[in-house]
């Protein structure tokens, strides 16, 4: 059962990609509806969730916004690394690096396959529990189509590309579904993964994605499309709780 619920975030995931390779005329739009949704996974869905998996703190400080902080850095490290490799190669640093981007889509895969996990752990503790997950995973899982396509393209990768890591994308769920038959996964585990990858989404939301989308259409429709981004995510978590 898990896996043929996990056929429904597949198809979520290849709607949302495609969503966001149509609509090329709008990019400003459609990038401030990405830096948005991604504000709202991270703040919204990702969060709540590694604080409660997570559970003890280290120093004081919760483990997951310790792994959130190291998450937030080690994008920003990775970035400006490359940066700097592009800069010895007498190329311009600030041009778009197209290994973060892959980097990114397969962090993006990465949460995919947890997603997956999270129907089939859910269908362990009970049926209430595993529709609510269901409804939850299938639903985000548009905006993780979205982005995971967005990222790709924005710094840079072939077209090609950024559909090879939209189907891996659409596929991870169903993986994650299925590896749930074999294994539960350790909630504390989780809850620093989970950590972690909020902190490099939340990096490239705020250092990339909505700076690039306010440079050149500084309109209120590129605001109002994230404000849309974070709203949606809220609504998703909403119904699920």
């Amino acid at each position: 059962m898990p896996v043929v619920i996990a056929l429904g975030a597949v198809l979520m995931t290849l709607l949302g990609g495609w969503t966001a390779q149509r609509v090329t005329d709008r990019r400003h739009l459609i990038l401030g509806l990405a830096g948005g949704l991604m504000l709202g996974v991270v703040g919204l869905d990702l969060l709540p969730e590694a604080l409660e998996a997570a559970g003890n703190e280290v120093f004081g400080v919760p483990t997951a916004l310790l792994c959130f902080v190291l998450g937030f850095l080690a994008a920003h490290v990775l970035e400006r690394l490359l940066a700097v490799r592009k800069a010895a190669h007498g190329l311009d640093p600030d041009e778009r690096v197209p290994q973060v981007g892959l980097t990114a889509a397969t962090a993006m895969v990465g949460h995919s396959v947890m997603d997956g996990v999270a129907i089939g752990a859910a269908f362990q503790v009970g049926g209430g529990v595993a529709a609510a997950v269901a409804l939850a995973v299938i639903a985000h899982d548009f905006a993780d189509g979205f982005n995971t396509y967005t990222i790709t393209s924005l710094y840079g990768n072939a077209r090609r590309k950024a559909v090879l890591m939209l189907c891996a994308d659409a596929l991870a769920p169903l993986a994650g579904a299925a590896s749930t038959l074999l294994f539960t996964l350790p909630e504390q585990l989780l809850g620093i993964y989970l950590g972690f990858f909020g902190g490099v989404l939340l990096y490239l939301a705020t250092s990339d994605i909505l700076p690039e989308a306010h440079h050149d259409h500084p309109a209120l429709s590129t605001l109002a499309c994230t404000a849309a981004g974070v709203g949606f995510i809220w609504l998703v978590v909403g119904i699920a709780a």
